[in-house]
């Protein structure tokens, strides 16, 4: 019963992950409306080779949620050992 009357503050929603991604979107735009348009290999391999922060943002970005919603004290460090 105590712990239901326990209110922990939740930790405010972070806009780092959220930022991240406008901003990689923002430098995609052209190259995705090009492959929305002429879906080519070519096309897709120039987009990954002439982006690559944009596009590892956009793969790493289910991980920045999680840590970004972690409690602090929870979880610790995220390097191995």
């Amino acid at each position: 019963m105590s712990n239901v009357l326990e209110h922990r503050p939740q930790r405010p929603l972070s806009l780092v992950p959220l930022l991240l991604l406008l901003l990689a979107l923002a430098d995609l735009r052209t190259e995705l409306q090009l492959l929305i348009d002429h879906p080519t290999v070519t096309e897709l391999m120039h987009a990954v080779l002439a982006h690559p922060l944009a596009i590892v943002v956009l793969i790493v970005q289910p991980s920045l949620w999680r840590h970004y919603r972690r409690e602090p004290g929870k979880g610790g460090s995220t390097l191995p050992g």
